[in-house]
């Protein structure tokens, strides 16, 4: 283990940017608070917040107390910060709905992390008191230079997300004063945000007396430069209903060596030299894909527990490996929504089910494959198009699981 949590982020690549070293050194040794920001914008987190959620996790392995602060006050904006247009404001039920939903998702992730929710204090805060407060502590030409707000001053920003910053800043100076939180940190597109919280606590406490500081992470993109956590299927929810156990796993396991190496650095609570002893072997031996494997048992277990993690390699193993009739009613249900599905009726004909299910776009294309051999169900190559497909062929009653070559999976579900 580092010697200390800047040691520690430095050789996983993850600093960005820092205030001030020495005072991060300083709240470790007092085992202060360390806080970053989740804005309620849905009702479930995803995979692209896993980095703040695993720094905060790093911070309480150091002796940090992490606090999991939610924006029920500043979702009712929105960040402006390197948006192309204005958010779409959201309900007061719909900001309550997700902060309880992300708040219990979070419980269940990191235990023993604290929570504040800045409606709280934003809540109660009069226009009058606000301005005299805060907004006086605040410059307009300190704003206008914030890059996240220059780079909306031409295309539209409104009053409403330019204040944005101010109130986050302000939610530092909250977390300062009650919580004993001397450290935010978040991704590099919050460095602004972040400057203008330790900002405000200078001119509040005295700049010489101040123990706050920031530090900003790098954003990870894939080595093509496409934004990590997108899929042409869209984002990889932490919700297991949103995405099941066995999407997030292959969503890891389908990382290419250079993604998954990084990886293992910036999400991993796996030491330096276990990673590159990883990363040895899978040189070694290209196609056993040993880092993908470890990521995706890693980072499944984390979110989704052991348990999870258990059901998302059963599932792997049903399809690849072994046999989807081992499999419980439960993991064929799961496994059923992780591909592509149509429904049926008893006794539809094999090429039918094929369309339906997605398998084939086409009769004809269904008819080449069958005559290739390519489709099997139930560990049973099938070529006859007529075939009555029934009940007998699912697996749990209900769900037939059409495998197509080597490793397309298809379902239909009877009606």
């Amino acid at each position: 283990m580092s010697k200390n949590i800047i040691e520690e982020l430095k050789w996983r690549g993850l600093t960005k940017q820092i205030t001030s070293e020495e005072r991060i050194l300083e709240a470790e040794k007092e085992h202060s608070g360390v806080y970053c920001g989740f804005d309620p914008t849905a009702d479930s987190l995803h995979v692209g917040h896993l980095i703040p959620i695993t720094l905060l996790k790093r911070f309480q392995d150091f002796g940090f107390n992490p606090i999991a602060l939610i924006g029920g006050g500043t979702g009712m904006i929105g960040d402006p910060s390197f948006k192309s247009q204005e958010r779409v404001l959201q309900t007061n039920e719909q900001v309550k709905e997700n902060s309880d939903a992300i708040t219990k998702q979070l419980k269940g992730i990191i235990p023993g992390v604290d929570f504040a929710n800045n409606y709280e204090w934003l809540g109660k805060l009069s226009l009058l008191d606000f301005l005299r407060d805060v907004g006086k502590e605040y410059t307009l030409g300190y704003l206008l230079a914030k890059e996240s707000i220059a780079t909306r001053i031409e295309t539209g920003l409104s009053v409403t997300e330019f204040m944005y910053t101010i109130l986050q800043g302000y939610d530092f100076y909250q977390l300062y004063v009650n919580k004993n939180c001397h450290i935010q940190v978040g991704g590099s597109d919050q460095w602004g945000n972040i400057t203008s919280g330790t900002d405000l606590i200078g001119s509040k406490v005295g700049r010489d007396k101040t123990k706050a500081a920031g530090l900003t992470i790098n954003l990870l993109t894939k080595k093509d430069g496409k934004k990590f956590g997108k899929t042409e299927s869209g984002a990889v929810w932490l919700d297991a209903n949103k995405t099941s156990v066995y999407e997030f796993y292959q969503f890891w396991f389908n990382q290419d060596d250079e993604d998954a190496y990084r990886m293992l650095k910036f999400f991993t609570f796996l030491t330096e030299d276990e990673i590159n002893i990883l990363q040895k072997q899978a040189i070694g031996d290209p196609k056993a894909r040993i880092m993908q494997h470890k990521l995706a048992e890693e980072m499944t277990a984390f979110v989704h527990g052991k348990d999870g993690l258990q059901q998302a390699l059963n599932i792997t193993n049903g399809f690849f490996q072994g046999s989807l009739k081992d499999l419980s009613d439960k993991e064929i249900e799961v496994a059923f929504k992780a591909i592509p599905n149509g429904e049926i009726t008893e006794n539809e004909t094999l090429i039918d089910v094929l369309v339906a299910s997605k398998a084939a776009s086409s009769k004809r294309e269904a008819r080449e494959f069958l005559n290739a051999g390519a489709i099997t169900i139930n560990d049973e190559v099938l070529k006859d198009e007529n075939l009555a497909i029934t009940k007998a062929f699912a697996l749990d009653n209900k769900h037939v699981i059409i495998k197509r070559g080597k490793r397309k999976f298809f379902g239909a579900e009877f009606k």
